[in-house]
């Protein structure tokens, strides 16, 4: 079973319903909240929390769950339609993906905690995991917070520029309102501070390590958040970061 403990923090997959319902409390508090709805309402909780496995990460002193994920392992691109991502994107693309997948989701930070050290033993789990289970891709939604794109042009701007999905799989447009930040800003050049100041930090983690995007974002109402499509093969990560990684999964 994935256990990992560094510093201050461990991460564990969870073990019972009442860990289900704590991360759902806390996915509460990091999506609905914010929001608008009141933080001690209710749960965020879906279909798919029956189907994955949820990962933990909680201050080892007080106990406190600090952050949490969860995870849907899939035996190849053939399974891609069981996905969560599947719909908001047409993802025919990465049927022909031969090789184990998961998909991350549902990855939050508790708002009141702000040390870096909690996403370092959140990737340290995910990279443990990525390991046992022989996974060769890693996918999922990255959010940015709001329905206004304008607010985040330049970061747009950059992804278009660098870090769009190979053809072969780039996922088309299903959801009914999406930004085409591709087509809309083929000739802005982003200004690359104001864009990593507007990435959100589990994107931007994913583009350090070779991740690339949809060429489009499908505004959430629902969760009030902008989304990508975000891949990660496995073996595109750079041999030097795969090392730390693997330092900290260690």
């Amino acid at each position: 079973m994935l256990t990992l403990r560094k510093g201050r923090y461990a991460a564990r997959l969870a073990e019972s319903r009442a860990d289900i319902e704590a991360a759902q409390r806390l996915r509460f508090v990091t999506f609905r909240a914010e929001a608008g709805q009141p933080a001690g309402a209710g749960r965020d909780a879906d279909a798919f929390d029956d189907i994955c496995r949820h990962v933990l990460v909680e201050e080892t002193r007080t106990g406190t769950l600090v952050c949490c994920f969860r995870l849907l392992p899939l035996r190849g691109g053939g399974e891609i339609g069981q996905s969560y991502s599947a719909q908001f994107y047409e993802l025919s693309g990465l049927q022909d993906f031969d090789g184990p997948m998961v998909e991350m989701g549902r990855f939050c930070i508790h708002p009141d905690w702000r040390d870096p050290d909690i996403l370092r033993v959140a990737w340290g789990a995910m990279t443990r995991f990525v390991d046992e289970e022989g996974v060769e891709m890693l996918f999922g939604c990255s959010s940015f917070k709001g329905t206004e794109a304008e607010a985040y042009m330049d970061a747009f701007a950059l992804l278009k520029e660098r870090h769009l999905g190979p053809k072969r799989w780039l996922p088309r447009v299903k959801a009914p309102n999406v930004f085409r930040f591709a087509q809309k800003l083929r000739r802005r050049k982003p200004d690359a501070k104001r864009a990593m100041l507007g990435m959100p930090p589990l994107l931007r983690s994913y583009l350090v390590m070779g991740g690339w995007v949809s060429d489009h974002a499908v505004v959430d109402r629902d969760l009030n958040t902008l989304h990508v499509f975000t891949g990660l093969e496995i073996r595109a990560i750079p041999p030097a970061r795969k090392r730390l990684l693997r330092a900290t999964s260690g």
